[in-house]
């Protein structure tokens, strides 16, 4: 889902008009409107004396836990594919109980890590750059 400060007749007005000519059929998931920057500022990203939020990614386990972030500036754009990538990498690590680690870069069907005493030191063994990022 995302929420932002903007109304839900703003969210509309901007995937129809904006969203939708961009991604086929417009935005697949809920916006939540946070006009009061409740959520914003639980997160801290909500900045109060310009009413606006600064725009934070957050993902967010079945546990409620945050899993990881990040918040970037309004002007440098968000990156959609390593968004998905990065949710695919948290659930394979959950679904394996922390068996298998996800390195750098790491892809869906590409090689994970056993995380344990033997890893340390002989990472460069079993994983290298040009083997599992895709070009």
């Amino acid at each position: 889902m995302s929420v932002s400060v903007d109304s839900p007749f703003v969210h509309k007005v901007w995937n129809d008009s904006e969203l939708s000519k961009m991604v086929d059929g417009g935005v697949q998931f809920p916006m939540l409107s946070d006009q009061g920057g409740k959520i914003g500022t639980l997160y801290g990203i909500y900045d109060e004396e310009g009413g606006v939020e600064t725009r934070g990614r957050f993902i967010i386990d079945p546990d409620g836990i945050v899993q990881g972030f990040e918040v970037l500036t309004p002007p440098v754009g968000r990156n959609v594919d390593e968004s998905v990538r990065q949710v695919k990498a948290f659930q394979l690590v959950r679904e394996s109980e922390g068996s298998e680690a996800t390195p750098s870069g790491w892809q869906p069907g590409k090689k994970t890590l056993k995380p344990g005493p033997d890893l340390v030191g002989n990472v460069w063994k079993e994983w290298s750059v040009k083997d599992n990022y895709d070009k």
